[in-house]
C-alpha cells in the first residue's frame, strides 16, 4: 500500500494504538530522532559541525528512548525482546 506524502515527502503514517501508551512514545522519540537527524544534515551541509554533533546526540538518545518504548510494549505484551 502506497501511503500519502506530506510537503515535505515524507510518508504520512497513522499513530498506533491509542491503548498501548509504549507505542505511541516511540513513535514519538522515532519522529523526534527523525528530525534531530535531517538538522543534523543540514548542519554538516552548513559547515556548522557543533550544531551537527548536538543534533546527532540528540537523535541517537531518541532513537535509544524509542528502543527502551518498544522493549517496555514487548513485556507488556507478554513478548521478551531479542538479546
Amino acid at each position: 500500500m502506497i501511503e500519502p506524502e506530506t510537503d515535505n515527502g515524507s510518508p504520512v503514517l497513522e499513530e498506533p494504538e491509542r491503548s498501548v501508551p509504549e507505542l505511541a512514545e516511540a513513535a514519538r522519540e522515532l519522529q523526534a530522532a527523525e528530525h534531530d537527524t535531517q538538522v543534523a544534515f543540514d548542519c554538516i551541509a552548513l559547515g556548522e559541525l557543533d550544531r551537527a554533533h548536538t543534533h546527532a546526540l540528540t537523535a541517537r538518545v531518541a532513537v535509544d528512548a524509542a528502543v527502551t518504548a518498544l522493549a517496555a510494549a514487548l513485556a507488556a505484551g507478554g513478548q521478551q525482546p531479542p538479546g
